[in-house]
């Protein structure tokens, strides 16, 4: 990983500054920038979940091709672009703020004329998913589980999302603050069947494939 604009030297001259970060997955090189200072939030920085689940998908040897893949909560969008390089039909989603740096992510990183240009668009949990199709192959979601008033949003996005040939493979750090355990132990086996397929214990990251429970 290589950090092209550090942080604290750009936060000397401009309360939005951008650092540019190199990432090797399943024999690709990503470059991803993080847009910091423009009210991004948490969409701004690549998390450990992200790199987490990307990290399995090189272990597991995950191929997507032929498969129509959707991202929830993308933030950079680096989840997305792997599964595009890895042959998917992509979209990736995420709230209007944070469409800018994930199309600017995916001009970086896939080339105009690769065969299936992945679509970057706006999902608000719980308003917008109606207007998506209900035939996803993947749905894939890095750190989206740290906010409990999201969580019925997100459950009821999934369960529309999520057809019973789906499969949904979720990375998070497990807050015992934020409620991300009781999200994975107590909410979310009310609706989907979920399996815990790795653990990294340093960085206390769970990924869970998740299932429709009939």
């Amino acid at each position: 990983m290589e950090d092209v604009f550090p942080r604290d030297e750009r936060a000397l001259f401009s309360d939005t500054y951008t650092e540019e970060s190199r990432y090797q997955f399943c024999g690709r090189e990503l470059t991803i920038s993080q847009t910091f200072g423009a009210r991004l939030g948490v969409a701004a920085p690549v998390w450990e979940a992200a790199l987490t689940l990307c990290g399995y998908f090189e272990a597991e040897k995950m191929n997507f091709s032929g498969k129509k893949v959707i991202e929830l909560g993308a933030g950079t969008g680096i989840v997305g672009i792997l599964a595009v390089l890895l042959g998917g039909n992509v979209t990736i989603t995420d709230l209007p703020h944070a469409l800018k740096q994930i199309q600017e992510n995916v001009l970086s990183n896939v080339p105009y004329h690769y065969p299936a240009q992945p679509r970057v668009c706006a999902l608000a949990w719980g308003q917008d998913q109606d207007s998506f199709p209900t035939d996803y192959d993947f749905i894939l979601g890095a750190d989206i589980v740290y906010l409990k008033e999201t969580y019925p949003l997100l459950i009821r996005t999934l369960r529309h999302l999520c057809g019973s040939q789906c499969t949904i493979y979720l990375s998070s750090k497990m807050r015992q603050e934020h409620g991300t355990v009781s999200f994975y132990e107590e909410i979310l086996p009310q609706h989907f069947l979920s399996e815990l397929v790795y653990r990294n214990d340093s960085e206390n990251v769970n990924i869970y494939r998740v299932t429709r429970n009939g």
